[in-house]
């Protein structure tokens, strides 16, 4: 039989121990969103921003805390200045440097080193595109912390949600590390709007690193059609469209008729119907567009994971058993080669 003293004496050690164990209290993961820092990577091309990367700055108002904005490339300070105006930016800094005009990973990867450990920021946020997921990983080896790759969601400054297996499982995951290496699909997360901030403008950190890496060459196509990647409208060709002949006989009149831009599912590209950068899907591009039009595309794994967070979809396949018409908003089982055509026709009207 213990005593009265030491019967209180255990209450409060039990009390003790029951206390550090409950996962952090409103208050405390408040203190922990006063204490993030987060610095958003934004890509811009020939001085001007795309604004996709501006997914990252919403990304950091979810963690809480300050947020600064990095841009680097030549004569980028009219692009910091126009990032300057984004809601929620409290900083931009920017590297005045051509050796940063084309990402080169190479390059970029101890510019972003030294300007992170210089203002002490615990989470790095970067579009999961391919200048992010290049450039990101090379980030996190120098500081020696795990990246967390494509996240949809964010749950609390350390605690984010990914996709596994094209999409058909979700994973959360925590991170103890100091400092949070992040990409995200930019289809979760909309761009941060512009146009009331008042951010402070200056310039960060260049080391100058000795380059290891050459930028060669680059052969672009050029188009009057919207960027696949933010194009509100999508029009996608598959397999069954049988021909690269056919694919463009077809795709790109209906693609004008409504003002979208042009997709291919992975089996098109394979068979040389389209270009690579035309491919969406897992090893593709992800794309959320207000109307996604596809025909011929029977909806592999591979491809849904690309385009399922489209606000409408709608599908043309002759057979009636294709998985694409189990996410399809709107369905039409028939020939594409009859209903392509007489559609593209209607609309042009």
């Amino acid at each position: 039989m213990f005593s009265a003293a030491r019967q209180t004496a255990l209450r409060r050690a039990r009390s003790t121990c029951l206390n550090a164990a409950r996962p952090a209290s409103l208050a405390q993961q408040t203190l922990l969103a006063r204490l993030a820092s987060t610095l958003a990577i934004l890509e811009q091309r020939d001085g001007k921003l795309n604004p996709s990367s501006l997914a990252a700055v919403t990304a950091g108002a979810k963690v809480g805390g300050g947020i600064t904005g990095i841009v680097a490339g030549s004569n980028v300070k009219s692009v910091a200045e126009e990032v300057a105006k984004v809601e929620g930016v409290e900083k931009v800094i920017y590297i005045n440097n051509e050796a940063y005009d084309k990402g080169l990973p190479e390059h970029y990867a101890p510019l972003l080193v030294e300007n992170i450990k210089k203002g002490n920021f615990t989470h790095v946020f970067a579009g999961h595109s391919a200048f992010g997921k290049t450039l990101m990983p090379r980030v996190a080896a120098l500081l020696d912390v795990q990246q967390i790759s494509d996240i949809m969601s964010i749950e609390s400054e350390d605690t984010f949600v990914r996709p596994i297996y094209a999409g058909n499982a979700i994973l959360t995951v925590q991170s103890t590390d100091p400092i949070k290496i992040v990409t995200l699909r930019t289809t979760s997360f909309p761009p941060a709007a512009s146009g009331s901030g008042s951010a402070t403008v200056e310039e960060g950190v260049d080391p100058k690193a000795e380059p290891v890496a050459e930028w060669v060459g680059e052969e672009l196509a050029k188009s009057d059609r919207p960027e696949l990647a933010t194009a509100e409208k999508v029009v996608s060709g598959g397999r069954g469209l049988k021909s690269k002949e056919e694919f463009d006989r077809l795709i790109p009149p209906l693609a004008d008729a409504i003002g979208a831009a042009i997709g291919a599912s992975r089996a098109a590209v394979d068979s040389g119907f389209a270009d690579n950068s035309l491919q969406v899907g897992q090893t593709g591009k992800n794309v959320a567009p207000q109307l996604y039009l596809c025909a011929g595309i029977s909806g592999a794994i591979q491809h849904l994971a690309g385009m399922k967070d489209s606000k409408v979809i709608a599908a043309i396949n002759k057979n009636a058993e294709a998985p694409i018409f189990e996410v399809a908003d709107v369905g039409l089982v028939a020939d594409l080669f009859d209903a392509v055509p007489e559609l593209t026709e209607k609309l042009k009207k």
